[in-house]
């Protein structure tokens, strides 16, 4: 029976534990690997923690520096996420089997009418069969609530890591200092004290790594928020900058407007006196100055113009055909900066879409839009060599943000090498004109 204990105690505990620690790892880094890798793995780090024979400290280090190691090589990620995801493995475990193990001891004096050695096998068999359930469940709850760390800038992942290996490395040094106090009875028998204390000290330790958790993620939000509100930002000086362009324009086509009447005049004047050739000079240079005041979009809205010129004639000169039949109220209750954050989002990305394609596809991009009662609908379609399948970042977030604003909707679709987002607003009653 001692050789049972101590052969299952040392290869197969051992090897149960690092085959899940393997998987639970692989489950937060949110990757798959083959079958075999999880007994390949299983059986190289059993070799090597057995080549430690040293203190359980040495032994989690060694199992951590492995997990990191299967991270990297096995999973093919960056090494701060493995040895984030690893850290909170071996913590997890360390705390799920000390939690056990304190509940165990606290109860192994009432086992005394009862045959030891069975009770012994039955605590170490349940023991390792919850404390394992114990780490499942604890894994579960960080890979459905904070298991998105893949996504983060890796420069902050110190934050949540210093804190886990002190919480790692206190709970080992209070595991080995309080069950350093012992007591031994009357019959000579070895009695460990302070398994309660223990107990309410694991249950702290499991607490707080996840609050370290949740305030990392609440952390991680504010950075997100924070870059976002700094593009927005960029993006209204931007959009800002093409309403004033729109406005003096504006002003120009109307000083020009104006002065039409002076330029017949004139005309009149040089045809009447028999100077044909100065009056076709004449008309050359108006024919300038009415290029310079047109627009090469013309959506009947000045601001909207300016803007969709622009990254038109950007997409353009990139080599990308560009149609705008776009057609906008004016003036009406939507705001001229929440309708170019929209159409600035879109063009980027179709722009940025087109540029991404190879050179011998065709790229185009083609913009939309029409009023039918209260409500307006813009759509934006360009080329896209994404095989059906696209990432949503920043941009479109605007674009659903400015559409929630006006009780509206986005919808994006993708068939074949078309990409095609449609934008719904609903005009604010009482407020818009109809042409």
């Amino acid at each position: 029976m001692a050789d049972f204990i101590e052969i299952y105690n040392v290869y197969i505990t051992e090897s149960v534990q690092i085959l899940f620690g393997f998987y639970f790892l692989t489950r937060l880094l949110h990757q798959r690997v083959r079958f075999y890798f999880y007994f390949l793995f299983t059986g190289c780090a059993s070799a090597v923690v057995h080549a430690v024979q040293s203190e359980t400290m040495a032994e989690f280090g060694a199992f951590l520096l492995l997990l990191v190691a299967g991270g990297v090589f096995i999973c093919h990620t960056d090494w701060k996420s493995s040895v984030l995801y690893a850290a909170l493995v071996v913590e997890i475990m360390q705390l799920s089997y000390g939690i056990l193990n304190s509940l165990l001891s606290a109860l192994y004096p009432f086992m005394s009418g009862f045959d030891q050695n069975m009770v012994g096998i039955v605590f170490m068999l349940s023991g390792d069969f919850v404390s394992l359930l114990l780490t499942g469940v604890f894994c579960f709850l960080v890979y459905r609530y904070f298991s998105y760390f893949d996504t983060i800038e890796k420069q902050h992942v110190y934050l949540v890591l210093i804190p886990i290996l002190m919480i790692f490395i206190m709970d080992e040094y209070i595991n080995s200092f309080i069950y350093g106090m012992v007591v031994t009875d009357e019959s000579g028998v070895t009695v460990y004290s302070n398994h309660y204390q223990m107990f309410v000290i694991q249950l702290l330790g499991i607490a707080s790594l996840f609050c370290i958790l949740y305030t990392y993620k609440k952390l991680l939000q504010s950075f997100r928020l924070s870059t976002e509100l700094s593009l927005l930002e960029q993006e209204e000086h931007s959009l800002n900058q093409y309403v004033e362009e729109a406005k003096t324009s504006y002003e120009k086509t109307k000083s020009f407007r104006h002065d039409i009447k002076n330029h017949i005049m004139v005309l009149k004047e040089l045809l009447q006196n028999d100077r044909p050739r100065q009056a076709l000079h004449y008309i050359e240079d108006m024919e300038k100055i009415a290029e310079e005041l047109s627009f090469p979009c013309s959506t009947n809205n000045p601001v909207v113009d300016i803007l969709a010129g622009n990254k038109l004639g950007m997409a353009k000169s990139m080599g990308i055909d560009t149609d705008c039949s776009l057609l906008l109220p004016y003036p009406c209750g939507l705001r001229d900066i929440d309708i170019c954050i929209i159409l600035s989002n879109a063009l980027d990305n179709a722009i940025c879409a087109c540029k991404n394609m190879d050179d011998s596809a065709e790229k185009y991009i083609r913009v939309s839009g029409r009023i039918q009662g209260d409500f307006l609908l813009m759509e934006v379609e360009n080329s896209y060599q994404g095989n059906g399948t696209f990432k949503k970042g920043t941009g479109l977030k605007n674009v659903k943000a400015v559409a929630e604003k006006y009780h509206g909707a986005v919808s994006v679709k993708t068939h074949g090498e078309v990409f095609v987002l449609h934008v719904l607003l609903i005009i604010p009653e009482n407020e818009h004109q109809t042409d």
